[in-house]
């Protein structure tokens, strides 16, 4: 039985969580409409995906309001990595939180189904582990993090209270650390940033003793949660942890990419960042039991993926 075609909205789709979802809506038979500033997105994360009819680009900020007719709304819209969001952190907690008002006035107005892209930042730097939904978190509200870890959690209350006072239909996901091809390579993320290194024969740069620990998502997989988010119950509003439970140290990542890329690049050790997390690992109960959902990329697979589009950018050969 064919699906009814939905006109869905990405903000911030032509970032890399972003190209990804775009990709998977049009093979699901949506239209899609991608809005972006291109302030971290890049047009060559979307380029294979101009030429099809049912997909259309255009530059626009989430902070000033938007007038469309559409079915769904993705809210991928703000900075994710730290060297992006600190560059400018005033922008970064209004992207947040006037996006979210923007896109939830117009779910508002076109009775549209909303997705908020939150983070696993909002619970800071956790004294609960592994986090599960119902931890509050431990956030230091004046830091240099803050823009972006308080940005969504005020992007959340938006939500919810949208939903509370308003009737919007909203679905809130927690994404945890993801990586995958479309990475920018200079976003200060801990994945992108050995992968480059190792691969440019770089010494590879720990911050800390490399204890800390995160999680990490293949991008297909987190996608994968997206949707099926989107198309649970209503009354499966969320938030709900979207990641890997498997937890490794950043040391043993580290050896990891160092190992896959045939590099000898040594370690070199600087001071942890303020206010950087010591561990990071999703409680996916409910993801499991609400959406059927769990990922299914092996760290190693997702690794292989992840050096190969990145020996592809840069132009060298993996040994």
């Amino acid at each position: 039985m064919k699906r009814a075609r939905k006109r869905v909205l990405v903000a911030g789709g032509a970032g890399f969580l972003g190209s990804h979802l775009c990709e998977r809506l049009l093979r699901d038979g949506h239209e899609v409409l991608c809005i972006d500033n291109f302030f971290t997105g890049s047009r060559e994360n979307i380029r294979h995906l101009l030429n099809n009819p049912y997909f259309e680009v255009m530059r626009h900020d989430v902070t000033f309001p938007l007038f469309v007719e559409v079915d769904e709304i993705y809210n991928l819209a703000c900075p994710a990595s730290p060297i992006h969001y600190q560059f400018n952190p005033v922008q970064t907690t209004k992207t947040s939180v006037h996006g979210a008002i923007n896109l939830l006035g117009l779910a508002k107005r076109t009775k549209a189904k909303i997705f908020q892209a939150s983070t696993s930042e909002v619970y800071g730097d956790p004294t609960v582990h592994p986090q599960p939904e119902e931890y509050r978190g431990n956030v230091n509200p004046i830091g240099p993090r803050a823009c972006y870890d308080e940005g969504k959690r005020c992007a959340e209350t938006l939500f919810f209270d949208y939903h509370r006072q308003n009737g919007v239909n909203i679905r809130v996901a927690r994404i945890f650390n993801t990586y995958g091809p479309r990475m920018h390579p200079n976003d200060g993320r801990v994945v992108s940033n050995f992968i480059v290194q190792a691969l440019q024969g770089q010494p590879i740069t720990i911050y800390g003793e490399g204890t800390q620990t995160r999680s990490f998502c293949y991008v297909d997989d987190l996608i994968e949660g997206f949707i099926r988010l989107m198309a649970a119950p209503d009354e499966v509003t969320g938030p709900i942890n979207i990641g890997n439970p498997g937890e490794y140290t950043i040391r043993q990542l580290a050896e990891n990419v160092v190992r896959l890329t045939g590099a000898t690049s040594e370690f070199i050790v600087k001071p942890l960042p303020q206010d950087d997390p010591l561990q990071r690992c999703p409680d996916i109960t409910k993801a499991r039991s609400l959406l059927g959902w769990e990922p299914t990329i092996h760290l190693e697979e997702g690794l292989k993926r992840t050096i190969d589009y990145f020996a592809d950018q840069l132009g060298v050969t993996v040994a």
